[in-house]
């Protein structure tokens, strides 16, 4: 026979909610935990998708279809943010829903893991179009929404006038003002100082803590971030600010690179002018394609899902990936970056600032008295030090990575809530 090229395989990939439920089986096999308790805590409790009839600016009607995933409210009311899409569906959702139960429990705040999601292309609609849409989509969920129910939030292309929005058109449905309805507000309306950039410094809190363990010094450290919005951003300058020179960024337009390190400071005010990176004068441009390989020290993904797989791990440069996004590293690439010894900070416990600030933010609203800035960021700092402290001992105690120590400690916590409260029948 012919000599034949042999062609390199790959495994088909893992959907999204998949991703999540691989990472669950992986941790639960390492825990002495009763198999029929572990499906009623693995699977949302439930799924919801509605249609969305909106009348668009020019007088037509446009059909819209909105998702809310309620993971799990074993520990409390469901949290998580709500994302504007075109790739939003159900996969996604669940499975965002499903990392949201876990991440509440890593830093041990009173939450279960919620989710929620609409299948648009925001940059194609007006303000007023985004509007109609947010307030058909709340009044739609005006049932399952609720301060001790389900407590949404800005995610991917959503913001604080969203959560405005969402606030106001439940309020309105209930004849009251309710702030604790949503987090991430704007300030004036229940707003919590320090929510805006409480995602982006979580993570450089746990990169801060994760140098000290590696006994790697900040200040000779590079660093690459793939994703420029509020996440990347905040990360990128807080990174620049500990004295990390960040040598690489991008976002969906094109990125940057500069040996020296970039000014981010600069760059950020460059981007509130010119709403992307390309462009900014003080770095060469850079194929978004290679930030993934850049040879940094450490790697923030701070853009979708599924960014670092099977097919490119092995390419990956850098010691640490602290996962600013959700699912940012699949199953199969976990197996390599840890044959090749990066120390991955799992989003669970890596991007938890921000609903750690909205707990407090939900707080502040209840009890009607509001915190300084200084007083959110020492609480804030104080929980994912110990969350990460936490996460590392068992990791150490079981010889396993961060991730799967992460997921044990969440998967126990809310196992002992539900051995506690029974289940009712």
């Amino acid at each position: 026979m012919p000599n034949r090229k042999r062609l390199k395989s790959y495994t088909i990939p893992l959907s999204t909610f998949e991703n999540a439920m691989h990472q669950f089986d992986q941790a639960a096999g390492k825990l002495n935990i009763d198999k029929g308790l572990l499906e009623f805590i693995k699977y949302p409790k439930r799924s919801i998708i509605v249609k969305l009839p909106v009348r668009m600016d020019d007088g037509t009607f446009e059909m819209f279809t909105g998702y809310r995933v309620q993971h799990s409210t074993v520990r409390g009311p469901a949290k998580g943010g709500i994302r504007y899409h075109p790739n939003v569906d159900l996969d996604e959702v669940q499975a965002l829903a499903a990392w949201m139960t876990w991440k509440c429990a890593v830093v041990n705040i009173p939450f279960g893991g919620g989710k929620g999601g609409i299948c648009c292309d925001p940059s194609k609609m007006s303000t007023n179009e985004l509007e109609r849409l947010t307030r058909r989509y709340a009044a739609s969920f005006y049932d399952t929404f609720g301060p001790e129910t389900d407590i949404p939030a800005p995610d991917v292309n959503t913001n604080e006038q969203t959560m405005a929005w969402i606030m106001d058109t439940y309020s309105m449905r209930s004849q009251r003002t309710v702030t604790s309805v949503v987090t991430g507000k704007p300030l004036c309306i229940g707003g919590s100082r320090g929510r805006h950039d409480a995602t982006g410094a979580g993570v450089v809190i746990t990169v801060r803590e994760a140098l000290k363990h590696l006994k790697m010094n900040p200040e000779k450290s590079t660093a690459a971030v793939q994703g420029f919005g509020n996440v990347g951003s905040i990360a990128a300058l807080h990174l620049f600010r500990l004295g990390v020179k960040v040598t690489h960024v991008c976002d969906v337009f094109g990125g940057l690179t500069n040996s020296k390190g970039i000014d981010i400071e600069a760059l950020i005010k460059y981007v509130k002018e010119h709403k992307k990176v390309v462009g900014f004068p003080g770095a060469k441009p850079l194929d978004i394609k290679k930030l993934l390989y850049a040879k940094v020290d450490i790697l923030v993904p701070a853009a979708l899902e599924n960014q670092i797989t099977e097919k490119n791990a092995a390419r990956v440069k850098a010691k640490i990936i602290a996962e600013g996004a959700n699912g940012p590293v699949t199953p199969e690439a976990d197996v390599i970056l840890k044959k090749n010894k990066v120390f991955v900070i799992p989003d669970i416990l890596c991007n938890a600032g921000g609903v750690t600030v909205s707990y407090f933010e939900w707080v502040q609203d209840r009890i009607g008295y509001f915190w300084t800035e200084e007083e959110v960021n020492e609480r804030m700092e104080r929980i994912l030090t110990e969350a990460f402290d936490g996460v590392l001992k068992i990791a150490l105690e079981n010889k396993v990575d961060l991730r799967m120590a992460a997921f044990m400690v969440a998967i126990q916590r809310v196992v002992e809530v539900v051995q506690l409260r029974g289940i009712y029948a």
